[in-house]
């Protein structure tokens, strides 16, 4: 499935062309293992890396309700399927290449069920284990997001 052009809905921004970038990033969790997306090739940006699902802070959601939005959109997980979210501590990641500067909310969802629908934002998805997620071409700084919930991914 293509890209589909990005129309803004009311109220929402377009970081396309803006320099900063909130975004939330969520580590996806089920009995100790990790869900990847690759990213699609059509993709504008990290195409055919593999990543958490990732989305735009871009309208007035909370980033509980951002992060399931995400979930609901790439992966069709309902609300039911969520155990629980747990947001990280922000950080800040420059991407020259793309001449952005992403704040990034870290997010990890446990989730109840282990078999997702993708949508056109990636090509495949995959779990693994900490220590396989190690090996894995992912965009420049993507394990920061991973670090901070090991311990908890790991009980």
């Amino acid at each position: 499935m293509q890209r589909p052009k990005f129309v803004p809905k009311p109220g929402q921004v377009d970081y396309t062309d803006i320099r900063y970038a909130p975004t939330v990033n969520i580590v996806v969790v089920h009995k100790g293992k990790i869900f990847c997306v690759k990213r699609s090739p059509d993709m504008r940006i990290y195409p055919n890396y593999w990543d958490w699902v990732c989305g735009f802070l871009d309208d007035h959601k909370s980033i509980e309700e951002k992060a399931r939005e995400e979930l609901q959109e790439e992966l069709g997980i309902q609300s039911d399927d969520i155990e629980s979210i747990t947001r990280g501590q922000l950080r800040i990641d420059e991407a020259p290449e793309y001449k952005k500067t992403w704040l990034i909310v870290p997010v990890l969802a446990k989730v109840k069920i282990d078999s997702f629908k993708l949508d056109w934002e990636a090509s495949q998805g995959a779990w693994f284990t900490p220590a396989e997620i190690q090996g894995l071409e992912m965009p420049p700084h993507s394990l920061r997001t991973l670090e901070p919930f090991l311990a908890e991914i790991e009980k």
